[in-house]
């Protein structure tokens, strides 16, 4: 049998992808996040397993689904938002290999995404910036790789959206300010998509207040860039009533 990572979305239950969904109806065991999960998701699989995952060890984890692959069934590992995002898969799918058992990803929204639909803006706006920098602030988590700081992602002036950073916006400003500016836009959305949604918008200088105030603590992302106030830009060439057309792919 298979063990399937389905990426759960941001949140709200209908964000999973019909895949997603269909994999946990049909699932007899699923493997969960804790609280990250809400209820109408795990409501898709009435008649599964359920195994809230937050107390558990990683061995833990990985035990339980070859245990399920050995029983004879399918088993649906839900990670919050995009398995490509901090969710551990790569530590999993590397026991799995040696355990022979077989798996397959499943994408789903991430919580950036989310996020910046709940903001109502294009992060990649044309001649204002066509980049975006995922990453998040190191802490007690994993050490992050030599020259993955928060100042050499600034330096290149792209937007960044930062995950796992709410609990450190002083020092995201700290580092940040030097290369972007005080008065660089910013916004915070926390818990996109589901109940509690929170969204703050302002400038650098001013978001620990604004973070503060909006007592802010869990599942934000930051995102720091010019793209978030941006207006009177020209129009993408995607479009161009200029373009030729002719037998030509759509493409930026």
């Amino acid at each position: 049998m298979t063990v399937y990572f389905v990426g759960a979305g941001p949140g709200a239950a209908d964000l999973i992808t019909v895949r997603g969904r269909g994999l946990l109806e049909r699932c007899g065991v699923c493997l969960y996040p804790g609280s990250m999960t809400p209820p109408d998701l795990l409501a898709y699989c009435p008649d599964a397993e359920q195994v809230d995952t937050a107390g558990l060890s990683l061995e833990q984890i990985v035990e339980r689904l070859v245990e399920a692959h050995q029983a004879g069934q399918d088993v649906v590992r839900l990670c919050s938002g995009d398995p490509s995002l901090y969710s551990a898969v790569a530590e999993q799918v590397r026991r799995l290999d040696v355990a022979g058992v077989p798996y397959e990803v499943v994408p789903g929204v991430p919580a950036f995404a989310a996020s910046a639909a709940v903001l109502g803006r294009e992060l990649t706006v044309p001649e204002v910036g066509q980049s975006l920098i995922i990453t998040r602030v190191q802490a007690r988590s994993t050490a992050m790789p030599p020259g993955e700081t928060l100042a050499a992602f600034a330096a290149t002036g792209a937007t960044l959206a930062l995950h796992l950073a709410i609990n450190h916006v002083e020092r995201v400003t700290d580092e940040l300010t030097p290369h972007y500016g005080a008065d660089c836009p910013v916004a915070v959305v926390a818990l996109a998509s589901q109940p509690g949604e929170t969204v703050v918008r302002g400038v650098l200088a001013e978001l620990p207040e604004l973070v503060r105030e909006a007592g802010m603590t869990r599942a934000a992302t930051i995102f720091v860039g010019r793209v978030l106030a941006a207006a009177g830009f020209p129009d993408s060439f995607l479009y161009s009533s200029a373009r030729d057309r002719a037998n030509q792919p759509e493409s930026l």
